[in-house]
């Protein structure tokens, strides 16, 4: 069975923890309903697995799920977006004060 993707609340980041090693996806909440993605990790032994990608869909089914608009800050998360169309939903629009 593969290992699903965790949200960690305390530190707020997305975690999926592979052979021993930790990937993170980190975000800061801005109001209610408002996350920011700020940063993605994913350790040289894991990279070219698609864990960044299950890390990022696992996000942003979570905002989906509890109504929250999403900034891509981190490029990962915006690559992502723009290549996964049915996430562009969830885009914010980024006023002056996030810029």
């Amino acid at each position: 069975m593969e290992k699903e993707p965790l949200k960690n609340v305390a530190v707020k980041r997305f975690e999926l923890t592979l052979e021993g090693k930790l990937a993170q996806l980190d975000y800061v909440e801005q109001g209610d309903n408002l996350l920011i993605f700020t940063h993605t990790f994913v350790p040289n032994e894991l990279r070219g697995q698609n864990v960044a990608a299950r890390l990022t869909k696992y996000a942003l089914d979570d905002a989906r799920l509890l109504g929250k608009k999403v900034v891509p800050q981190c490029s990962y998360v915006a690559a992502y977006m723009e290549r996964n169309k049915e996430y562009a939903d969830l885009r914010a629009d980024v006023g002056p004060q996030l810029a």
